[in-house]
């Protein structure tokens, strides 16, 4: 049985130490903690804006960790060139709009495979590993096969919605949709990653899909924090994620 690795995005307890601005709270604390409790790597967005996720983090981060660094990001030559200088172990490529509050959607590869090729081959030869958060569909799976990324991260965020809204048929044909998506890709060699919205009710299915090698969580985890501690929020989430793996199989 291929065990199923945990990603912890620490990016909102830099959201609420922006909102007073001053060092509190720390997220390379929180870092270390989500390390302690398990966590296979750490996940930050450094968006164009700054708005959660500084400059300083990212290097204070990559230098103080054991697991790996996830660093997700716009596909721009300014991200481009702090990724190449950090060389952190992975890069997920996602789309970024100003206005969002968070990330909507899957980047649409089909209409940017050809400049991300050249994109991606550079951080590759610099020793990041490229994944691309995409929707679970079939002609952008094989964009982004195309494109030379080593991995894709499928945006959950439709399902865990459905799922939260009690709508079971959404979340059915969402699921569906995970599934074959994830089938496509591991058939292109493609290693299969999700994330986006994953919450203790949303987990259980999206883990028992047998192809995906990684699950990516985040704000949902922050807002448990407030309630039982982060490492109990981590430490919950990967006993539910190994028990749905574990009946999958």
């Amino acid at each position: 049985m291929r065990p199923l690795k945990l990603g912890i995005n620490i990016d909102h307890v830099a959201t609420i130490r922006n909102a007073r601005g001053g060092l509190h709270p720390d997220p390379m604390r929180a870092a270390i903690l989500a390390q302690e409790a398990g966590a296979d790597s750490i996940t930050i967005h450094l968006r164009e804006d700054r708005r959660h996720i500084i400059d300083s983090d990212v290097f204070e981060i990559a230098g103080g960790l054991v697991i790996p660094l996830n660093l997700e990001m716009a596909a721009t030559d300014e991200m481009k060139e702090i990724a190449l200088k950090l060389a952190p172990e992975a890069v997920c490529l996602v789309p970024e709009k100003r206005e969002e509050k968070t990330t909507e959607g899957g980047l649409n590869v089909i209409d940017v495979q050809d400049n991300l090729r050249e994109f991606i081959s550079e951080l590759q030869d610099n020793g990041s590993r490229v994944s691309l958060f995409i929707e679970p569909n079939e002609m952008q799976i094989k964009a982004a096969h195309y494109t030379g990324a080593r991995a894709i991260e499928f945006h959950t965020g439709r399902y865990c919605e459905a799922v939260e809204k009690g709508d079971y048929t959404a979340a059915s044909e969402c699921l569906s949709d995970l599934h074959i998506g994830a089938r496509l890709a591991a058939s292109l060699g493609l290693d299969v990653h999700a994330g986006h919205g994953i919450t203790y009710d949303s987990v259980t299915e999206i883990a028992r899909i047998p192809e995906i090698s990684e699950l990516n969580i985040g704000h949902f985890l922050v807002g448990e924090a407030i309630f039982i501690g982060l490492k109990d929020s981590i430490s919950k989430m990967r006993q539910i994620m190994d028990d749905a793996r574990r009946v999958s199989f």
